[in-house]
Formats: structure tokens, C-alpha cells, sequence
């Protein structure tokens, strides 16, 4: 999608290359984008839950860890399987979705949703950082187009 919005800010939430980095913008902004309508049809059906944007950005974070952990030694092991990937993806939503509402059910933890946006905001500014100054790891490799972050010429 970045070859379709190629600009600063689809940078920072969308994919830019192939690398297990980028795909980890698949976690954190679709999880956002659904967090939103789960948001509004809580607020229509009159449901409340405590610590929502806390809950989200915690899970975000457990996912992308847990991603990262299960993920890295299956490439590395079997190389770069695209459905195994995709797979694994599905996976880590669903556990997003339980952590989240496990979460949401605790009692209400003061500023709860103030840290959360923070978190969700220092998030996107290490994927920013790292999208254009990425280290030069294999984490960070793109394996397909040979090259570490933003591709020069779209």
C-alpha cells in the first residue's frame, strides 16, 4: 500500500519494505483502525469498559513482542514462509483481542487511557525513527528488494 501513498506520514503506519520490522506496522495500525469501530458500537450499545486505549496499546505492544519472539527463529530456521507469516499474524489479532479485554475488565487504572495514548504515540515515533534510520540488522533487512528501509525510487 505504501507504493500506492508514498509520503511521510503512510511511512510511519504502513508497511515500506519487506522486512520483519515493517510488518510489524501490520499489527499495530489495523488493531488501531477495528479498535475504533469496536469503540463506536460500545459507545451505541451503551457498554463500558475501563482502561480501553490502555488495554489496546498494551496488547499492541505484547503482540508485537510476541510476534517478534515466535516469528524470528521460524525465519531464520525455515526462511521466509508467507503463509506461516500471515498465519502467525491472524494468530497474535486474536490474542490482541483477549489481552485487550482482559485488560478492559480490570479496574479503572487513573490515566489509563492518557498512557495509553502516549504509548500508542511513542510507538508510531520508534516505527517513524526506524523506518528512516533503520539498523542495519537483519530484522530490519529487507530480503526481497535487497535493502534496509525506505526504497529509494517508487
Amino acid at each position: 500500500m505504501y507504493g500506492w501513498f508514498t509520503n511521510n506520514l503512510f511511512s510511519i503506519i504502513l508497511p515500506v519494505n519487506e522486512s520483519i520490522w515493517e510488518h510489524m506496522k501490520l499489527i499495530i495500525t489495523p488493531v488501531l483502525i477495528v479498535s475504533i469501530f469496536e469503540y463506536i458500537i460500545y459507545k451505541k450499545e451503551n457498554i463500558s469498559f475501563n482502561n480501553f486505549i490502555f488495554s489496546y496499546a498494551i496488547a499492541i505492544l505484547i503482540g508485537i513482542i510476541s510476534y517478534l519472539v515466535i516469528y524470528i527463529p521460524i525465519d531464520d530456521i525455515f526462511g521466509h514462509k508467507a503463509f506461516i507469516a500471515i498465519l502467525l499474524l491472524f494468530i497474535i489479532f486474536i490474542f490482541i483481542e483477549i489481552i485487550s479485554y482482559y485488560i478492559m475488565n480490570k479496574n479503572n487504572i487513573k490515566y489509563s487511557n492518557c498512557i495509553g495514548i502516549i504509548l500508542i504515540i511513542i510507538m508510531y515515533i520508534i516505527f517513524g525513527y526506524l523506518t528512516y534510520n533503520p539498523i542495519h540488522i537483519s530484522l530490519f533487512y529487507d530480503y526481497i528488494n535487497k535493502h534496509y528501509g525506505i526504497k529509494k525510487s517508487f
